[in-house]
């Protein structure tokens, strides 16, 4: 799984220079958060310029036990399935931004369902025509709001550092003592208040002090504030992510690796739509697409990165990780870069675009630097989507 970080990198995380973390000691279990308000000014204490400059990408998620098979005959010792063989790189193919559209939104569902259980997982969902729902209604223009940084130009598939766009940046976190973050992208939606990340890297009870910093560099660690993931009455963070991929784990879930998180407002009382804007929710869209911008934050690198190239479709040959995935050949996308969106139709004006993917889904987002997946965003995800729309209503 090389969208995570070695152990090493993980010990070196517990050695924060802003001193030890507050929930634990170094090295120990991160102490039951109490459902006290978790509060911009509060993150902001926490996550100084220090700790988030030394926080890593997470560690290696272990994957759920397999489920039972039922035996046909005499039970025998299940072989172990051989590695997936990877196909041939694919052949970048340049072709200009198409113009801005108008892409429409979700319509949120009316209320959240947490009680069912889960049903099967179907891995290798059918394209279905693009959400028609109409749009969210694009945020009146702040007068404090900076002007759109321009997006550099790029070579189709090879990765640069740039120095990012206001709608993307680090999600921050606390988990097990240390400091870790991954990568993340405000969503447009009603109650404008849900970033979008992978499954993975939200995954754990043990989830704590979370926080959205948009268009985070080392050298400007907050150019746009702080946004806390809120809590529940039972202090824990307000992430929705599919049961399934809970219950079946990261490898057999492999195709619901989405996550969304309600955050609350800034030190200054505003949403974080109406600061930085939203990305376009888009399912049903299909896997092959000629031109996407894939934005994400590297390991230890000081700026995030951009490239843009084609996606196809992958299916998995391995049984252990079912499902079919957007791919996508981009050189230089390592640990952190999980839950970068996959976007369409990028506006300069606006510094937002279609989201269609996250970096996640096969082996959480790939095995190799250069070559990165997402789940496919189908029925599941806006149902997902829908759920959390639901929940964040009225906070």
């Amino acid at each position: 799984m090389r969208r995570m970080v070695t152990m090493a990198a993980v010990a070196a995380a517990l050695l924060v220079p802003a001193g030890p973390l507050p929930v634990a000691e170094a090295g120990s279990v991160a102490a039951p958060v109490t459902a006290g308000r978790w509060t911009a000014h509060a993150a902001t204490s926490f996550w100084t310029a220090e700790r988030m400059a030394s926080a890593v990408p997470l560690p290696p998620v272990t994957p759920a036990p397999p489920t039972p098979l039922e035996p046909l005959g005499p039970l025998k010792p299940l072989k172990p399935f051989d590695p997936l063989d990877l196909l041939e790189p694919l052949t970048p193919t340049p072709n200009p931004f198409a113009p801005p559209t108008s892409t429409p939104a979700l319509t949120p569902a009316p209320t959240p369902v947490a009680t069912e259980p889960p049903p099967p997982l179907t891995p290798s969902p059918t394209p279905t025509p693009a959400t028609t729902t109409p749009p969210v209604p694009a945020p009146a223009p702040a007068p404090a709001r900076p002007v759109v940084p321009r997006v550099p130009a790029t070579t189709p598939g090879i990765g640069q550092d740039f120095d990012g766009v206001p709608v993307v940046g680090r999600m921050f976190l606390v988990k097990g003592g240390g400091a870790y973050f991954c990568t993340a992208s405000v969503v447009a939606s009603p109650g404008r208040n849900l970033v979008l990340s992978a499954a993975h890297c939200l995954l754990g009870s043990d989830t704590q002090q979370v926080a959205f910093v948009p268009r985070y560099t080392r050298a400007k660690p907050q150019p746009y504030g702080m946004f806390p993931v809120l809590r529940n009455a039972d202090g824990h963070s307000k992430i929705w992510i599919d049961p399934r991929y809970r219950s079946q784990g990261v490898n057999r879930a492999a195709a619901l690796d989405v996550a969304f998180a309600q955050v609350g407002p800034d030190a200054h009382g505003r949403r974080v739509q109406d600061v930085v804007g939203g990305n376009r929710l888009v399912t049903g869209a299909g896997y092959a697409h000629a031109r996407v911008s894939l934005i994400g934050h590297p390991s230890s690198a000081a700026r995030p990165r951009l490239c843009v190239n084609r996606t196809t479709k992958f299916t998995s040959s391995d049984a252990r990780i079912p499902g079919s995935f957007l791919r996508i050949n981009c050189t230089g996308y390592p640990g952190g870069t999980s839950g970068g969106p996959f976007l369409l139709r990028y506006d300069g004006r606006t510094g937002t675009g279609d989201v269609v993917g996250v970096i996640g889904g096969w082996n959480t987002g790939g095995d190799k630097a250069d070559t990165s997946y997402s789940s496919y965003f189908g029925a599941d995800i806006r149902k997902l989507y829908e759920k959390a729309v639901a929940g964040a209503k009225g906070r």
